[in-house]
């Protein structure tokens, strides 16, 4: 097995242009998604993530360096890792579990994060570095990602932190590199005050993060849309499954409803 650790900027670079070994994986998304490996509770959110559609929406290609903020315990690693590990680049740019107060549940996923991508056969070598404010959210060197992606992360950089995440995403992507994310979808008009409780942001702020750092909105999808989702919930999109923190006597009334209704945005990096 291959042992992973967090990477200086220096052996970032290393690994990133290093030959990748030889492995016969995935060749389409379609099998990615379908593998057998698949731990089966991610397997049963695809109905709710659309993973190919979305991967295919933002155009990852098996040859593409994909940087992922924030892959908790690896639902898309599982689809991504496989994918790429042939031809390709992932990058796992997770959060620093170090600091003494890092929620138990951030340590587990980080545990399983790093069990499965340990698995050189599967997973080829992907490159695990750490991407938070004590690490100045540095997503790897500059000009050097395809594709950065973050799936329903942006609520938790409010505060400040959203800023410098978009900007550190810009400068790791190449020219004509494309940034998307998947983020719980607000009632349009919401006031930030109220997203900041309720796990949901709206597309107007998360565009206009995007847009501030240097990116231009090329396309949205309704893929993970889910017009049962009102984003009015007692605690928040936490309600919902997969967290399911609903009421006593509630959680039949929101598991028929599903995951979240979330915005799929693409943008893009301008050419220098």
């Amino acid at each position: 097995m291959t042992r992973l650790k967090s990477l200086t900027l220096t052996t970032f670079a290393a690994a990133l242009f290093a030959m990748p070994a030889a492995y016969a994986g995935p060749a389409t998304l379609d099998e990615a998604a379908a593998a057998d490996y698949r731990t089966d509770s991610y397997a049963a959110r695809d109905q709710y993530r659309n993973p190919v559609e979305a991967l295919e929406f933002f155009g990852v290609q098996p040859t593409s360096t994909v940087v992922e903020i924030w892959p908790s315990a690896g639902y898309w690693a599982e689809i991504l890792g496989p994918f790429l590990a042939e031809s390709g680049q992932y990058v796992a740019a997770a959060y620093d579990v170090g600091p003494a107060n890092t929620p138990s549940y951030r340590r587990r996923g980080h545990g399983a994060l790093l069990t499965k991508l340990g698995n050189a056969d599967r997973y080829g070598k992907p490159i695990i570095t750490t991407a938070d404010k004590q690490a100045d959210w540095d997503f790897g060197p500059a000009n050097s990602a395809d594709f950065v992606l973050t799936f329903r992360n942006v609520h938790n950089w409010r505060g400040g932190h959203d800023v410098d995440v978009f900007k550190a995403a810009h400068a790791a992507l190449k020219p004509g590199g494309v940034l998307g994310v998947v983020e719980h979808r607000a009632k349009p008009g919401t006031p930030r005050k109220a997203t900041r409780k309720s796990g949901y942001m709206t597309e107007a702020h998360v565009i206009e993060l995007a847009e501030a750092a240097g990116f231009k909105l090329a396309a949205k999808s309704e893929l993970n849309a889910n017009p049962k989702d009102s984003a009015n919930h007692p605690n928040g999109v936490w309600t919902l499954p997969p967290s399911l923190r609903a009421p006593e006597g509630q959680k039949a009334k929101y598991k028929a409803i599903g995951e979240s209704d979330r915005m799929t945005l693409k943008f893009v990096k301008l050419l220098q």
